[in-house]
Formats: structure tokens, sequence, C-alpha cells
């Protein structure tokens, strides 16, 4: 096999950093790049030699290299490229590719080594733990059954641990189902603990849960899935009648209304309890890929945490920020810039502001998120009705549609796949929904290059900006099928997905640990790959394995970005845009 590399002019490339000299120079044939040097006179070096126009962007063709030579040597060599993704590219080609990653909670109805294996099938990215639910002892088997479908299947499935946080919003009727409330019905609200459910009777995890309550305030369930007045207090014990029929879902949000307005107490209560502590050293011992916090109000609890793993855990865990109150809101973009990703956790949020301010609310979220690189992943009540219905309502349909389009990292479903009676069929409709969506806006809006804020402080980290930013500009130009990049830590991937690039964005490392935190990146298929400091290498071999496994074809252009240095080159890093078709 054989492929053509092409680098573009400079001409085309003037929007890169004004700080950057565009010069010529003499470049060995067989081992030529763009590139920029990031030394004390960074530079982008280019080749004039045959210069022809495509499209209104002058391209030039700077060699062709023969790839079966190594072929023997590469093939043994690491290339892990999950199972479903290669399946698709099969079928569908680079195009095909679901770009909008896919959560999914984990409970009594998928917990088994069969369901879990039929979610992935269906493209579950991230598997989802909520410590609300369950023994230690349960979500360890979970997580096991998740590393061995990983280890002999192929799988590349991230498990995310969800933290319980303060439970003080929760109360419980003890069952490990939905329970339905009829309107009149007469339920008692009780601070006493007890095993198992009784008939109308609801437990609550905090002592103080109806401190400062009055008769005739709003009891609302999970932000209207069912409503009370409470109409007699006894102790700490509150007696309600159903107000508005709904359904009860174990470990339900709760809040209190009064006169049209939320009852606001301070309880004083840390985000992090000793119970999630207890669970987060249990996660480090499982070597879990992510953390997500409930009830974060500011960056201190995310600093905290990430302090913590990096003295306790020998891999690098990512630590998300669940957005689920108005003090989260109003420290948004504190919260944003000290985790590592934000899960917009629609169904508490909605308790604590209009419902009316949700869909911008989750908009703006979304845009901070890309303008910070950081993941964002929307939670709650996508398709909560198929939690007993086999087919969801065409507003739940438009609800994920909006949030396809708004480009949000990931979608996650909760009680639809944990106790619902059609999971498989609740991630096949995100599945399918998220990748008309996508396909729709490139077809009728093209892509757009958000107004990127710029991140870093130093000339090296300003130069990646530009590079991923010019990269995806011109892979959008040229209409090249595929962005390969090679990546140790995952950054220049996170930079590239940020763009919202019309290709799929294929990162190749040879760290698990960021190969696991791509999952939740858009866009990004990850690979395990052994990485030399020779770039040209890297490429070669990646080529040559895609080429071995039918998943690149001649004609195919791929455009590469990488930040590992030639071997020639190791003093300094070395950066580089390609254009390679494969002939």
């Amino acid at each position: 096999m054989v492929f053509k590399s092409m680098a573009a002019s400079a001409c085309d490339l003037s929007l890169l950093s004004h700080s950057t000299v565009l010069r010529n120079s003499q470049i060995n044939l067989k081992n030529v790049v763009f590139g920029a040097s990031i030394v004390n006179n960074p530079r982008f070096c280019f080749n004039r030699e045959k210069l022809k126009v495509n499209n209104g962007l002058k391209v030039s063709a700077v060699v062709e290299v023969g790839l079966e030579g190594s072929k023997s040597k590469t093939l043994e060599e690491t290339f892990g490229l999950d199972v479903v993704s290669e399946r698709e590219l099969k079928v569908k080609g680079f195009e095909g590719l679901r770009k909008t990653k896919l959560v999914c909670t984990v409970g009594p109805a998928c917990s088994s080594l069969e369901e879990l294996e039929k979610l992935a099938l269906l493209g579950m990215n991230v598997a989802r733990l909520n410590m609300c639910h369950g023994t230690r002892e349960w979500h360890s088997d979970v997580i096991r059954k998740i590393k061995k479908l990983n280890e002999e299947k192929g799988f590349s499935i991230s498990v995310m641990i969800d933290t319980e946080g303060s439970q003080i919003h929760v109360v419980d009727h003890g069952a490990p189902f939905s329970v339905k409330v009829e309107e009149d019905s007469i339920w008692r609200f009780t601070i006493e603990h007890f095993e198992g459910s009784r008939p109308f009777t609801i437990q609550a995890n905090y002592k103080g849960f109806s401190e400062g309550i009055e008769v005739g305030d709003e009891l609302v369930i999970d932000g209207g899935m069912a409503r009370f007045v409470v109409t007699e207090k006894t102790g700490g014990d509150l007696h309600c009648k159903c107000i508005d029929a709904g359904l009860f879902l174990p470990g339900a949000k709760f809040s209190f209304w009064r006169d049209g307005k939320l009852v606001r107490r301070n309880y004083e209560l840390p985000t992090l309890s000793t119970k999630d502590w207890a669970d987060i050293d249990f996660g480090i011992t499982e070597e879990v890929d992510l953390f997500a916090l409930s009830f974060v109000n500011n960056e201190g609890s995310i600093k905290d945490l990430k302090n913590y793993l990096s003295t306790k855990s020998t891999k690098s865990i990512k630590v998300l920020a669940k957005i689920e109150n108005l003090e989260a809101l109003h420290n948004l973009e504190e919260i944003v810039q000290a985790s590592d990703g934000i899960m917009v956790a629609r169904g508490d949020l909605g308790v604590e502001i209009p419902l009316e301010q949700i869909p911008t609310v989750q908009e703006d979220i979304i845009n901070i998120c890309r303008q910070l690189n950081k993941p964002v992943i929307v939670a709650s009540q996508l398709l909560e009705s198929m939690i007993e219905y086999p087919t969801p309502t065409r507003a739940e349909v438009a609800d994920v549609s909006e949030a396809v389009r708004q480009y949000a990292d990931a979608l996650m479903l909760s009680g639809e796949s944990a106790i619902g009676s059609y999971g498989q069929k609740a991630l096949a409709v995100l599945n399918m929904t998220s990748s008309r969506i996508e396909s729709w806006v490139r077809e009728e809006n093209g892509q757009c290059l958000l107004n990127q804020r710029q991140l870093g402080v130093s000339l090296p980290d300003h130069i990646t900006e530009q590079i991923c930013n010019c990269a995806v500009e011109m892979a959008n130009k040229l209409g090249v099928d595929a962005i390969f990049v090679y990546t140790k830590h995952g950054y220049m991937a996170s930079l590239l997905s940020r763009n919202r690039p019309n290709p799929p964005i294929f990162a190749f490392t040879d760290d698990d640990s960021t190969r696991m935190a791509l999952n939740l990146q858009w866009g990004v298929v990850p690979v395990l790959v052994d990485l030399s400091d020779d770039a040209e290498s890297n490429i070669l071999k990646s080529i040559q394995h895609m080429k071995s496994k039918g998943l690149i074809s001649q004609g195919d252009t791929v455009l590469v970005v990488s930040d590992v240095a030639p071997s020639h080159a190791t003093h300094k890093a070395f950066q580089s845009i390609q254009v390679k078709t494969i002939i």
C-alpha cells in the first residue's frame, strides 16, 4: 500500500497565529510535513514543489510512500479500535460514524453480562453507576463484567461513578421499581428508617426533612413527576395528599414550594459526604475512568477531589461536575474551569429554576463548555416515557434532537436503561436520532467554527490551539474523510473536537486512561496504539493497520495532526498538519 502526502500552502493558512513566520525550506521528501516547531523562533515549513488547485485551495503533492516493507512487524503491534466503531466504519464509512456519545445508567434492568453486551453493541460509550442505589458488591460485579467485555469482546466502554452527594433532597419508597401515585391518595413521608417498602409510606434520608415546612406547602417529586400538598405535620413526619397523579421513581428528588416560590433552606452540608469519600476510594480500587460529583456548588469540592486522586490513584481519573442547582449556575464558569467535564442534570435543575428557562440554560452551559474545551453531557428525562412504553413521545425525540443540534458531547439515559422495560430500544432511539440530526446539520447548515476563547497562556499553547483550529477549517474545506491525531494525553484531540469538524477524529494514543477519557469527546474515536517518538512512523503504522482491516480504502484522504516529535527532533516539541491520500 502507498499513500500520497500533501501540505497546504501558506496563503490558505494565514489565519494561523500572527506570531508565526512562514518560509520556504529544503525538505527531505521521505519525511515531509507541514508543521510548526515550538522553539524560540516558531515557524511553519512547507514545500512549494508541485502546486495544484483543488476547489480554490492550493495543495502541494509532496511524496508517495510504500508500506509493504514494514508490514510484518507493525501488524504485531497494538491496535485497539473498539469493535462497534470498526463495524460501523465498515458498513457506513467515515461519514456515517455517529459523533454524539451515549451514556447509559446501569441498574437492575441491564446489569447482566448479556444485557450489558447488548447495550455495548447498540453504541453505549460510557456506563454510569449511580452510587445512590445498590451495594458496592453489586457495583463491583458490574464493573467486572464491563471490563470483561472490553478485554474479551473488543469493546471500549468507560466506567463512570456518580457520587450520591448529600441526600437531603432525596426520598425513597423502598421498592426497586417505579410506583404509580393516584390523585387524592394520602401518603406519609417519614424520617423513620426501615427495610423494604410499606404501603403509602415514603422514607426521607435527612432528619431535618420537614424543618420549616408548613401545612399547605406543596411537595414536588422529581420536578413534577408527582405533586402533593402537606395536610398534616406530626413530629418530623408529613402527611400529604396527592394533587397531581404521576410516577414515583426509586431515590426520587423532592422540593417544597410555597405561594409559587421554592422554599429555600440552608443546610450547610459538604458536597462530598463521608459515604461519598468511601465510594471514591472504592472507585479508585476498581480503577474506574470517571467520577461525576453531585450537588457541586463551587470549584472547591472539584479541586479537593482532584488533589486527592493525584495522591491516591495510579491512573488518571477524570472528574465531572453535575450542574443541578441554582448556586452551581451562579458559579458556572469557575466550576467548568476546575472540572474535566460537566453533566447538565436537567431534572434536578428544573426543580430550582422556572421550567421555561431550562432550554436556554442548557444551551448556555453547552456553549461555555465548548469555549473552555470541556465535554458536556445532557442528562435527565431525555426519553422518560420509555421507562414504561416501547416508543418515545415525539416531544422527547425533538428534545434529543435539540441537544444534538446544540453540539452536546454526550446524551445520557437514566431510569430508561437502569430500571426501564425498554432500555435497548431507548438507546437505539438516541443512536438513530443523533446520527440523523448530525447528518442533517452537515447537509443543511454546514459546520460553523465557534468564536473560540483563547485557552493557553504560553506561546506553545497558543500555537497548539491555532493548529487545531486551522486543521478543522482545512478538513472541512478540503472535504477529507477523517482527521487523524496522535496524542499522549488527548489535549489536541479535545481541541479538534470543540470545533465540531465534519469528518470524524481518530485519536491514536498509547495511554489507556486517555483512550477512556476520550470516549466522552464529541466526534472522537479513540484508538490504543504503540506510539514512538517518530511521527512519520506512527502515521505509517496506523494507516497500515486500518488498511489491513479494510477500514480505509484507495482514494480516502485524511488530515493528520501530531504533537509527537520525529526521532531527528526529539529535543523539541514538534507539531504538524499533513494531508494524506491513500493511493
